[in-house]
């Protein structure tokens, strides 16, 4: 009855890590929302390159929930932390970090097509690298009330968890090593991050 007790103790130990690996994907896309430094595109197709090899419908469905209501909880906080900032007379640490990461040029943009297109915009936003913080930042300065931004991150978050995943599923269906899918994943997204920023330079 070996071999049964090391069945058992492999599958336990397999539920365990997902049990722990989905709270930790949603602890860290959530921050990655506050502290837009780190790189939750990369984390989103990481875990969907391991949801791919196990070749369980449901942990790519549970990925896909854990990284979508951690990327709109995080921004929901962080536009309340950044209406508290607009409203107080010293400002907010939270409202400076907005105001660091949003050029004037690029804000100025995304000022322009957010009142040209309204919700369009924001839901655009998160699929374009560094447009979050700019489109965020002119809702903050259109008064948009929360309810209103929440209507319009919604479908942002779920594109934007989708896409990513979509990047790693295709990483990992080229490899048969999960850790090959990882690196082309996290390539890829880095790939995808960067390109905008090189344009711009190029031109």
């Amino acid at each position: 009855m070996t071999w049964l007790a090391d069945a058992t103790r492999t599958v336990t130990t397999g539920y365990t890590q997902q049990a722990a690996g989905y709270p930790s994907l949603f602890l860290l896309v959530f921050l990655g929302a506050l502290v837009p430094v780190v790189p939750t595109g990369a984390l989103v197709s990481s875990a969907a390159v391991v949801a791919f090899h196990r070749t369980a419908p449901l942990t790519s469905a549970l990925v896909f929930a854990a990284a979508s209501s951690a990327a709109f909880l995080g921004d929901m906080a962080l536009y309340w932390l950044g209406r508290r900032g607009m409203r107080s007379k010293n400002g907010s640490r939270w409202l400076e970090a907005i105001r660091s990461r949003a050029p004037e040029e690029r804000l100025a943009q995304a000022r322009g097509k957010l009142a040209e297109h309204g919700v369009a915009v924001l839901v655009l936003s998160r699929l374009v690298p560094a447009g979050r913080i700019p489109v965020m930042l002119a809702c903050l300065m259109a008064e948009w009330p929360l309810r209103r931004f929440a209507r319009g991150n919604l479908p942002a978050c779920l594109a934007w968890a989708a896409t990513y995943q979509v990047i790693g599923v295709v990483g990992g269906s080229l490899f048969r090593e999960p850790w090959e899918g990882v690196v082309l994943a996290v390539v890829l997204t880095v790939v995808v991050s960067a390109a905008p920023s090189v344009v711009r330079r190029v031109r």
